[in-house]
């Protein structure tokens, strides 16, 4: 009798040994699934999200982005590369869908809280590496396969744009081009005669298109790829911006154009590219002479899709007749009809003397 006594209760003990053996190896298994799986947003990748207001590719306000993720337009991706350590903030917007304000593409795009004139002192910088360009388009249209990673806007008068910063590749290249643009501050009421001047800083401009809507120029020698990284520094200082544009094993270009006292006043100023892109649709008109002085501006950072599926016949220069699904989201990211662009480091500094404004982003482009 005692010494079954004994065997049930060493077996008693010897079961609550093991249970809390696998008790004490599960817990941290927990623990560790419960990390694997914790939400990395943009907001720890970057923290400087109180400064922007956040639109998504559907059209919609995302407000301030801190804590914040959209499985189809803003999240974070870890690098595929050597840093697989490395979490980079992915912006994304198809061809086509629900756009915002007045514009005819897509965005998902921070734009900056705090409007400044040109007189004061501004500064963004990105490191970025565009993932995808639409995979249709007609070749002849100058904005198919491009997106804007960075911009300079304004929030006054006519709401145009001193600086965006493009990258585009053609179907069948490994390099695309990167260019950036100046659009004019159109003088008079009437906008409807405003132009960009684009200029290359590896590859090619906006100007080199294709000779008919499925043949493409010759891949740019000085090209980037996607998924190679690239940095780029925007300063304002005295009316004057400063560019700086970077990427391993490609020559360093900056650039200066002056905000507040224009080249382009007059006709006769209308430079050779401009008489060939943009004056045949009539888009033929002069700059004010202070250009953007004392006009509230404001920077913008992500991807703003320029391919989109409106017809060529509408504008040469901008309406792609790319392949949307009828807006169908899913399915255009199916067969790479979008714009991708990771963002790993940014940062921005603005002088005490900036007008502030209370959550202002542009209605139009």
């Amino acid at each position: 009798m005692m010494k079954n006594t004994i065997d049930t209760t060493l077996s008693l003990f010897l079961i609550f040994g093991f249970a809390l053996i696998l008790n004490s190896c599960s817990t941290p298994s927990k623990e560790k699934d419960t990390e694997i799986q914790k939400t990395v947003y943009a907001s720890d990748v970057i923290p400087f999200f109180d400064h922007w207001n956040l639109i998504l590719g559907d059209g919609a306000n995302a407000g301030i982005a801190n804590n914040f993720a959209h499985p189809d337009f803003f999240y974070t991706a870890q690098d595929t590369g050597a840093d697989s350590a490395q979490h980079w903030i992915v912006f994304k917007a198809p061809n086509a869908g629900d756009t915002h304000g007045t514009s005819n593409n897509t965005r998902t795009e921070l734009a900056q809280l705090k409007k400044w004139t040109p007189m004061t002192d501004a500064k963004m910088t990105a490191t970025v590496k565009v993932m995808n360009v639409s995979a249709t388009g007609d070749a002849r249209v100058a904005a198919s396969h491009a997106v804007v990673i960075g911009q300079i806007h304004s929030a006054d008068g006519h709401e145009n744009e001193p600086l965006k910063i493009f990258y585009k590749k053609f179907p069948g290249h490994s390099k695309g081009s990167v260019f950036w643009h100046y659009e004019i501050n159109t003088a008079g009421d009437d906008n409807s005669g405003r132009w960009d001047y684009s200029t290359a800083v590896w590859g090619y401009d906006f100007s080199t298109v294709g000779s008919d809507e499925n043949t493409y120029p010759e891949e740019p020698e000085d090209g980037i790829a996607l998924g190679e990284e690239l940095s780029y520094e925007i300063e304002v200082k005295d009316g004057m911006m400063n560019l700086k544009f970077t990427s391993a094993g490609h020559e360093t270009k900056t650039f200066t154009k002056n905000l507040i006292e224009s080249e382009y006043t007059t006709t006769a100023d209308i430079p050779e590219q401009t008489q060939k892109l943009f004056v045949p649709i009539g888009q033929d008109g002069v700059e004010r002479e202070n250009a953007y002085a004392e006009e509230g501006l404001f920077f913008k950072l992500g991807s703003y899709n320029q391919t989109n599926g409106k017809s060529p016949e509408v504008n040469r220069n901008w309406c792609s007749g790319a392949e949307t699904h009828g807006g169908d989201i899913q399915k255009q990211y199916e067969d790479g009809n979008y714009a991708e662009v990771w963002l790993k480091e940014a940062t921005i500094e603005v002088s005490d003397a900036a007008v502030s404004n209370k959550g202002y982003f542009t209605k139009n482009d």
